[in-house]
Formats: C-alpha cells, sequence, structure tokens
C-alpha cells in the first residue's frame, strides 16, 4: 500500500476569534470527547477507536495533537483507509496516529516562538518517535513530515482539559 501522498496544510496564527474569551473549565472535554463532537474529525475518532488510543488519549496528559480533517483523510489514496483500520494494520495505524501527537501543550505561539528562536525552523518530537519540522510562511505554520510532504494548521489552540488540538489538512507519514 502507497501512502505517498502531496499535501499542504496551513496554521494560521491569527487569533480565532470564537476562541477570544475562551476559558477552560474543569467540565471541558478532553481530547477524544472534543474530536468526537467536531464535524470534521469523524474519520480521526475512528481511527483512533481502530488503533485503541482512546485511553490513552483521555489520560492526563497533557498532549498536542495535530488532527487532520475529514477532507485530509480523504487525500490518502484509495483504500489505503479501509486497509489501515482492519485489526491486522493496527500497528501501523498506531504509529501513523501517534506521529501527530506531542507530549505536553504546545499552542501555536509557543512553535512561533521557538521556530524564531532556532533560525526559522523548529524539529518537534512526536509520541512516535519521527519528528516533525515547524517552518513559518507569513503567519502560517507550515509542518514538514518525515517524508518531506508539507502540512499547515488550519486551526489553531482547540483547548481541551488534557491537552491542544491543532486542525490540519493533511496527514503526517512517518518515514
Amino acid at each position: 500500500m502507497s501512502l505517498a501522498l502531496a499535501s499542504t496544510t496551513v496554521l494560521t496564527l491569527a487569533p480565532d476569534p470564537a476562541l477570544a474569551h475562551h476559558k477552560r473549565s474543569k467540565a471541558q472535554a478532553d481530547l477524544v470527547d472534543t474530536a468526537a463532537k467536531s464535524k470534521v474529525h469523524k474519520t480521526l475518532v475512528t481511527a483512533v477507536k481502530a488503533a485503541d488510543l482512546v485511553d490513552t488519549l483521555k489520560s492526563a496528559g497533557p498532549f498536542t495533537v495535530f488532527a487532520p480533517t475529514d477532507t485530509a483523510f480523504a487525500k490518502l489514496p484509495e483504500g489505503s483507509l479501509a486497509t489501515l483500520v482492519k485489526p491486522e494494520s493496527k500497528a501501523t495505524l498506531s504509529k501513523i496516529l501517534t506521529y501527530h501527537v506531542v507530549a505536553g501543550r504546545v499552542t501555536a505561539s509557543d512553535l512561533a516562538n521557538q521556530i524564531k528562536l532556532n533560525g526559522g525552523e523548529y524539529r518537534i518530537s512526536t509520541v512516535a518517535g519521527p519528528k516533525l519540522t515547524a517552518r513559518l510562511s507569513g503567519d502560517t505554520i507550515v509542518i514538514t513530515d518525515a517524508q518531506n510532504r508539507t502540512t499547515a494548521v488550519t486551526r489553531a489552540n482547540v483547548s481541551t482539559s488534557n491537552g491542544v488540538i491543532h486542525f490540519t489538512d493533511g496527514v503526517f507519514l512517518p518515514g
């Protein structure tokens, strides 16, 4: 199964008006419940369940999740997702999904600051092991995966009780 893709995902650093006065509360949903309530993360939630990562992503964390939208998953080669959610592909799916997870709460401004402090790019360690590289393109954070594919964050800083979610329009693939 070939998963080589050309994808661009953009993380815009402009403040999200819907989040401008957002404050965390004790009743706030965790990463999984927040994604499950999203209208654009149905495929991600299905994949997280198939990879048996629900309990991990509901744990205390904190975690930062670069969450591919349904549209991002639709860019995978035909049949890839159906194969990945099969029980025999659980290890591969888990590696792909944990490549979208970073230990700790990393906001868009944290990323932008690290990019500036590190000469224009910042290497991000993922839970899966392989690193992602973040760069700024204007006010947009562009992330490059191990296969040298670029993805941008389309919505940033969705706060949850155990971390933060950044929406992406591409799926990161480890090397």
